[in-house]
């Protein structure tokens, strides 16, 4: 018997909805990826009008000392919703299924529901209480239909029934039309797919309201949605696909991938910044040893934005000519303020470019404080005057660089990037061996066997970085692309021995 890929293979959730059909794309993955920071998904497929886009972000939190998952999903809606069909159930959807009986009963007599919303709230929670709708109903009768609105009674019950109490909210948006919010909320180590299955469910239950369905679900039904990770921004130039690393390929970094989310949101939200007035980061330091992904991390970060990847080495600044290096950096700078396209600015081996003591007298060392001094010039104004560049710096040696270099308002964000544990070894070769499923697998072509357990690799692998797991990878690929171009012998997956004896061939140099 097959023995489990461990993850290996991405899986998706496949439900039949109000007649439609909705995939889940990774549900595990993205549950995973969620307890450790902020997940931005998007919910594709033909939504009627006046439904513009449906997203979704799910979050951690803590809650009286618990982590739980937040899940926040917005209906964004083209102006103006269609005044024969308000948005008559959602000021008081969070008062159990009867609020929404109730005010569709009102809505029906021509009555205003805004004005009523509060009252009809209150007489809702007693009215549930009666109908004995707010409790899950017997074994005996669970498959019977519910009175009234079969869909958004049943909808209202299931999301009850796994512990999430959706509140949903609605006001204008940002260009006009509206926004509408499901917010709700579980325990982080309770959450399963059935719970992303469950707010689906209530976000299309939303989007029927806003159409103006009637109970029989026909708005929806014999179309195709699909809930995931929305694609990067298109970038100005292609990215070949040796560069086309992503956050989800990172493994064994899982507070760095968070916090890198969250900048890569704020790129994309620059109307909610400007409203709060807030100021994304500018600068990001990334040091540790060599060979942990901090190069990997920042082309990342790009990719994960949309923007551009430039990389700035230490031969396009130093000059040895007298006042060289300091046109240099002012020239890169120069050009930084011009991009119109969001750009992620990488200075690899900082500590080579700037690092200095401040107390050097040769010509050296005043070449490399002077070089030192306009590199703060620079990035003391830079945001402000290109919000597009964001500069990101790495360094193995983070001592030989000038704490003045480095403060805040410079660079905001300092990360340490150090070898991965065993637990981020294991994730490490799970995304690496994942990544090439994805890539290279087919009908026809099994790359990996069955075999192959990452826990355990990870577990005769100590010490080794994200590269040295990288190159085992590419030694193995090699050996068995060689032994089926020459036929020397019959090939077949890789196995968790060939990765083995990969393992210790490194280490044997």
């Amino acid at each position: 018997m097959p023995e489990p890929d461990h993850g290996l293979r991405p899986g998706a959730d496949i439900v039949e909805l109000f007649g439609c059909e909705v995939t889940i794309v990774d549900p595990d993955a993205l549950l995973a990826a969620a307890r450790t920071g902020p997940v931005e998904l998007r919910l594709e497929g033909p939504f009627p009008a006046p439904v513009d886009q449906v997203g979704c972000t799910l979050a951690p939190t803590i809650v009286d000392g618990v982590q739980r998952c937040r899940m926040a999903a917005t209906i964004r809606t083209a102006p103006p919703i269609r005044p024969e069909h308000p948005l008559r159930w959602l000021a008081v959807g969070a008062a159990g299924p009867a609020g929404m009986l109730l005010v569709r009963r009102l809505a029906a007599t021509g009555a205003p529901v805004g004005p009523l919303a509060v009252r009809a709230g209150r007489m809702a929670v007693e009215a549930s209480r009666r109908l004995g709708l707010d409790r899950p109903a017997p074994a005996a009768v669970a498959e019977r239909p519910p009175v009234g609105d079969p869909a958004g009674v049943a909808v209202l019950r299931a999301a009850a029934e796994l512990g999430l109490d959706p509140e949903i909210s609605d006001e204008p948006a940002v260009g006009g039309g509206r926004l509408v919010t499901v917010r709700a909320a579980a325990v982080a180590a309770a959450v399963t797919p059935a719970h992303l299955r469950a707010l689906v469910t209530v976000v299309l239950q939303v989007v029927r309201e806003i159409v103006g369905d009637d109970p029989e679900p026909r708005v929806l039904r014999g179309g195709t949605y699909v809930l995931a990770r929305p694609p990067a921004p298109t970038r100005v130039r292609p990215v070949p696909r040796s560069e086309a690393v992503s956050l989800d390929q990172v493994g064994g970094l899982d507070e760095v991938v968070a916090r890198f989310r969250e900048i890569a949101i704020s790129f994309r939200h620059p109307q909610v910044m400007a409203r709060w007035g807030a100021r994304r980061p500018q600068g990001i330091l990334l040091y540790g040893p060599p060979g942990t992904g901090k190069t990997m991390l920042a082309r990342a970060l790009a990719n994960e934005i949309g923007a551009e990847f430039r990389e700035i080495r230490t031969p396009e600044i130093l000059d040895k000519w007298l006042g060289g290096s300091e046109r240099n950096i002012k020239q890169i700078f120069r050009e930084a303020r011009r991009y119109r396209e969001p750009t992620v600015l990488l200075f690899d081996e900082f500590d080579s470019i700037i690092s200095y003591a401040g107390a050097g007298g040769d010509a050296a060392s005043q070449a490399v404080n002077a070089v030192a001094g306009i590199f703060k010039q620079e990035m003391n104004t830079l945001i402000e005057e290109n919000p597009n560049v964001i500069v990101v710096a790495t360094t193995n040696f983070p001592q030989r660089v000038d704490a003045s270099l480095i403060r805040s308002g410079r660079f905001d964000v300092k990360l340490s990037i150090p070898p991965p544990d065993e637990a981020g070894r294991a994730a490490i070769i799970t995304r690496m061996i994942r990544d090439l499923v994805d890539r290279h697998e087919s009908s026809g072509f099994r790359m990996f066997a069955d075999d192959i357990d990452p826990a355990g690799l990870a577990a005769v692998s100590p010490g080794l970085t994200g590269a040295d797991l990288r190159e085992v990878l590419r030694r193995v690929q090699l050996a068995k692309a060689m032994g089926e171009a020459t036929g020397a012998a019959p090939v077949g997956p890789i196995s968790q021995d060939d990765l083995r004896e990969a393992i210790a061939g490194l280490r044997r140099g």
